[in-house]
């Protein structure tokens, strides 16, 4: 992991909380309650002996709070692809802001930062308990989403001409940079307007969160294509299932839908490289497994091999390149390489992304949304601005945005959790 100071994981403020929380419960939390970015022993020994270990400020309710409820105004926008249990995450916003809180005004953001652009045309939209009553059921965005970052100078315009006090921005990595360069134009203003994200995406890369909402949800989802990849296999004699899973430059998803079915011998990730040919490539090691067991299941994300794409990268407007369909030039190489060696085979090519994206959050990723939308108000309420809210060694915390914007998460490839999927597909290194 890379050292990081306690300076680098400092969360701002917007002043002196002087307001008593509204809120009957039996335990606040202090602002020196702080999670150890670290847990391994030798490394917090490392850190005593330089004076201080870095660490996370603990999210939760805290006793004092800096907004008078009654005339806060808030607004939440909805960025990037779509995800499962972006709906789960409006509804506990709304939910903890009306009920627990006292707060009168809350509005929606129609078609991501679009909305937050007055050229566009798109309106705000009042969100009430009685509107996301039923939003649990829901996958996608009501608010709609829009791909692309806007100017943070007429963003925070915006928020100023509407009074808003506390934007909430439930977004990736992309997003989260939008908002921290948001934050940046409200502080150099010096403006009393909280900026709070919510990490969203499928992926799994935002760095020093644990886990973001809707992965849980895309590997579970996944995990059925893996086991209609298998039947279609097996059903045939050298039978071929392909499976593509989201994952552009993290392969999160593939790694743990290959664990979570144990039905997979290929895993390719965009962290490892594989060749496709010569003495260690992929296809002669498919070759034999085919005459050997006759079938094989192979699951590759979205960012893996694109390496063997040789067309001009172009980029989206969120300024992502756009990548080659590695399933699909799998599918094209695999049965060019048996046709020229008579190999009979029948291939089945899956791709996953559209149906894992929209459909609703899973049950374990709506108890994790509710729990990260209550803690992004519990920071908001408090003045704290910023940061983004999310699970580090299970603990809820506050991290800066200047720090999850600096780089993304990635699997090791030679760390714990590659060996563990190498030990579970039996595949060598392909190199």
């Amino acid at each position: 992991m890379d050292r990081i100071t306690q300076n680098d994981t400092l969360i701002d403020t917007l002043g002196n909380c002087t307001i008593d929380s509204p809120l009957t419960i039996p335990k606040f939390i202090s602002d020196s309650q702080r999670i150890a970015v670290d847990i391994e022993a030798d490394i917090i020994e490392q850190s005593l002996e330089k004076g201080k270990i870095p660490s996370f400020e603990n999210a939760g309710p805290r006793k004092k709070i800096f907004f008078k409820p009654q005339n806060t105004r808030a607004a939440i926008v909805t960025c990037g692809g779509l995800c499962p249990g972006i709906n789960n995450v409006i509804q506990g916003i709304v939910r903890m802001l009306t009920f627990q809180y006292g707060v009168k005004t809350i509005f929606g953001v129609k078609y991501g930062f679009e909305g937050l652009v007055p050229r566009f045309g798109h309106s705000f939209i009042e969100l009430t308990p009685q509107f996301v009553h039923d939003l649990h059921e829901k996958g996608g965005t009501v608010l709609g989403s829009s791909r692309g970052r806007q100017d943070e100078k007429e963003i925070v315009d915006t928020l100023v001409a509407h009074d808003i006090n506390i934007l909430f921005v439930i977004g990736g990595d992309g997003s989260l940079r939008g908002a921290y360069d948001i934050y940046r134009e409200v502080k150099k203003r010096n403006l009393p307007i909280a900026i709070v994200g919510i990490p969203k995406t499928i992926d799994n890369d935002i760095w020093f969160v644990d886990k973001t909402f809707g992965f849980s949800t895309a590997v579970s989802t996944a995990a059925q294509a893996i086991y209609a990849a298998h039947a279609e296999a097996i059903g045939a004699k050298n039978g071929i299932g392909i499976v593509r899973v989201m994952g552009r430059d993290a392969g999160y998803i593939a790694a743990y839908v290959t664990l979570a079915s144990n039905e997979v011998n290929y895993c390719f990730i965009p962290e490892v490289h594989f060749d496709l040919e010569g003495a260690h490539g992929f296809l002669p090691h498919l070759e034999k497994r085919l005459y050997a067991a006759s079938h094989a299941v192979i699951v590759v994300a979205e960012g893996a091999g694109q390496e063997y794409f040789d067309e001009p990268k172009l980029t989206d407007v969120s300024g992502n390149i756009k990548y080659g369909d590695i399933g699909l030039l799998l599918n094209n190489t695999i049965g060019a390489y048996c046709k020229q060696r008579n190999i009979p085979v029948t291939i089945k090519y899956i791709d996953t992304s559209y149906l894992v994206r929209s459909t609703p959050a899973s049950s374990d990723d709506a108890v994790y949304c509710i729990m990260l939308s209550q803690n992004a108000v519990h920071g908001a309420m408090a003045g704290k601005t910023g940061f983004v809210v999310g699970s580090w060694h299970s603990y809820y915390t506050y991290i800066p945005l200047s720090l999850v914007t600096k780089k993304r998460k990635r699997i090791d490839p030679h760390g714990y959790l590659w060996s563990i999927v190498k030990q579970s597909t039996c595949q060598p290194d392909f190199f």
